[in-house]
């Protein structure tokens, strides 16, 4: 396994008319957790894709558990749980960073595809070599 955990600040913005961070801004918040977990062991998407790879997204998942408020810090745990698998299944754990409450839970599914042919492939090489080295199951 590995994983990463990042901080976010909740913006105004994000907010609903209830002054709950608005749903859909939990992928968002994902997608921040995943990035910098693939960076923190040594890959960004910049290098995935000049490689010739994407990452399209094929499934996701969330549950929510409280709400997250304008200025809440939050806590974005990724983790990568199996290496050796065609699919990157990363899951997610959202907390507030002030009181440790559970806010959202989730998934997230993708496939490495070639980047021209856009064709699923394996997972290339590079990215099992890149992470092999830190991995603990």
């Amino acid at each position: 396994m590995v994983k990463s955990t990042t901080l976010i600040r909740v913006r105004y913005a994000e907010t609903d008319k209830m002054q709950f961070v608005y749903n859909g801004k939990y992928f968002e918040y994902f997608e921040v957790g995943r990035a910098e977990l693939l960076r923190d062991y040594g890959l960004s998407y910049y290098e995935v894709e000049n490689r010739g790879y994407q990452l399209p997204l094929i499934e996701a998942g969330i549950k929510y558990k409280s709400p997250a408020f304008y200025d809440d810090i939050l806590e974005v745990e990724a983790k990568l749980l199996e290496l050796n698998s065609p699919k990157l299944h990363i899951e997610y754990a959202i907390k507030r960073q002030s009181d440790g409450q559970l806010i959202a839970e989730g998934f997230t599914d993708h496939v490495f595809i070639n980047i021209e042919t856009k064709k699923a492939v394996r997972p290339p090489k590079f990215y099992l070599d890149t992470l092999a080295i830190h991995f603990k199951e």
